[in-house]
Parts: structure tokens; C-alpha cells; sequence
């Protein structure tokens, strides 16, 4: 069993809530995954303050392994001088050199991907072909028979629940690629509600590929949305040989500690495992 827990948008700045990152962090703790992901938006706007802020919180993660990625919020949106001529300049210094990352431990290889485009798109975000080959190489080079999971801020497609956010642009070429590199789940934010979608290789063969987009909401911010507003949510997907499930742990803000809410439950490569799903209501109740 591979334990992956999966947060996004922090948001130190503003918006950020102190006493949902401390509950995240316990929860962190509780639950001991094998590692963590945080999917983007670690900032609000940049600000080395704000880097500092979020230096210090992933720090206290530990020797726990960990993935991090890039957000729209994690560079510059009012300092144009910066954002077109340096963008990454303080996610470089306080988080890490590298933009396009990967990671292997027993049982799983992440390779994450910065979506961030701030020269070409201030809210949205961008892939390219040079970093789906960085992907492919990590893949190829970790031939194992662990599970393949990409990690990017902006999501691959739209959200279940509807509104006008968008998703990647070529998103349904990507995911194709991702397919041939046996990619299995795709960990997202940015759009501060959760969901999983699965997306069939094959509709018509039952069995046959799909991958799972998992999407988490706001972590550690006041501004959730949609059927989260007002709460603050993070995913723990845990794979094993058949399946991988994906529960939801949600807290309202100004609340008590994040609880476990639903889980969905799907075989390896796209099929719905028995007894799956097991929901509450939009809520998380």
C-alpha cells in the first residue's frame, strides 16, 4: 500500500488561514503517509514574506518525502516588471532550483510539472512538448511496476460541478501522452473544490486504461469554492495492487480539525471497485 496525501493552495498571504495549516499539519501526522504532495499556490502573491511563511511550513514536514509545484499565485501578478522578466525568482530561492521535478519512492514515481505561465497566461496555465518529454524520460528510466503519477497546479479538465474556470489548454492531447507513459493519476488544484474524474482511454472496453484526475481543494485558505466555500479540504489517495481510493477530509473555516468525509474506490487502470462509492453530501457531512 502506497499512502499519498494531497493537498493545494495554501495561500500564505492573505487569504491564508493559520489554524487550518496547523490542522493540516496534525493531520499530516495522524495519517503518516508515504508522501505529500502540494499541488501549487503556496503564496498569495509572491511575496518573499510569504515564501518564507511557506519555507517554514513545509519544513515542518520533515524528512517526510515530498513533491511541490509551481501556482499561478506563486508569481508575481501586480509587479509586471517581474513577472515578465523573472517570474520563479522567489519560488526558486525559497522552495526549490528546479521547476519540472520527479520523485521515486517504494511502490510509486511522481513527476511533477510546473503549469505556471505567467508570460502567456495570468490565471490559466500551460504545459509544452519539452516538459511531457522530461515526463516521458522519468517514466522510461523508473521502469518499475509502481503506480505513474504526474503532479501539476491546473487541472486537466473541468470541474464535475460546473463554472467558468478553465482547464489546460491540449489537455485531451496530454492526457493521450500520459496513457502511453502508463500514467495512472494525475494530482491537481487551483480551483479550490475537490473531485475526481476519471478519464477513459477506451470508453468502449471496459478495463482498458483511464486515468484518474484528482483535484484538491484549498488546504489552508478562506476562500473555497462553490460546494466548498467556506471549508478547507485535502485528498489521501492510497494505492494498492487492485485499486486506489480517494477520500476527502474537510473542515468548515473557523472549525475544528479536518475529518474524512467520502471515499471513491476505483481498480487499477479505470475500473470502479466494489463497494465504491461511499458519499456524504456536498458539504461534507
Amino acid at each position: 500500500m502506497t499512502t499519498i496525501l494531497q493537498g493545494s493552495d495554501v495561500h500564505f498571504g492573505k487569504p491564508h488561514d493559520p489554524q487550518a495549516a496547523e490542522y493540516f499539519l496534525e493531520a499530516v501526522d495522524d495519517i503518516a503517509p508515504d508522501i505529500v504532495v502540494i499541488a501549487g499556490d503556496l503564496t498569495q502573491r509572491a511575496k518573499p514574506r510569504e515564501y518564507a511563511a511557506a519555507k517554514a511550513f513545509l519544513d515542518r514536514l520533515g524528512s517526510r518525502p515530498t513533491i511541490v509545484t509551481v501556482g499561478n499565485h506563486d508569481v508575481a501578478l501586480y509587479r509586471v516588471w517581474e513577472r515578465l522578466g523573472y517570474p520563479f525568482r522567489n519560488y526558486r530561492r525559497y522552495i526549490s532550483a528546479d521547476l519540472d521535478t520527479s520523485l521515486t519512492i517504494p511502490g510509486a514515481t511522481f513527476v511533477s510539472l510546473n503549469s505556471a505561465a505567467p508570460r502567456r497566461a495570468i490565471v490559466n496555465g500551460r504545459l509544452d512538448e519539452a516538459q511531457m518529454r522530461f515526463a516521458a524520460r522519468v517514466f522510461q528510466e523508473e521502469a518499475g511496476e509502481g503506480v505513474r503519477v504526474l503532479v501539476t497546479h491546473h487541472a486537466m479538465t473541468a470541474p464535475p460541478d460546473g463554472g467558468g474556470e478553465a482547464h489546460l489548454p491540449r489537455s485531451a492531447s496530454w492526457l493521450r501522452a500520459l496513457e502511453g507513459m502508463g500514467v495512472e493519476v494525475v494530482l491537481s488544484g487551483h480551483l479550490h473544490r475537490a473531485f475526481v474524474v476519471r478519464h477513459d482511454r477506451d470508453a468502449t472496453e471496459e478495463g482498458t486504461g483511464g486515468i484518474l484526475l484528482v483535484h484538491s481543494g484549498t488546504a489552508s485558505s478562506t476562500r473555497g469554492r462553490r460546494a466548498e466555500r467556506e471549508q478547507n479540504s485535502f485528498n489521501v489517495v492510497e494505492v494498492d495492487e487492485e485499486a486506489i481510493a480517494v477520500t476527502r477530509h474537510w473542515r468548515e473555516v473557523g472549525g475544528g480539525p479536518f475529518e474524512p468525509t467520502w471515499t471513491e474506490a476505483f481498480a487499477r487502470y479505470g475500473v470502479r471497485a466494489p463497494g465504491s462509492p461511499k458519499k456524504k453530501d456536498g458539504r461534507g457531512r
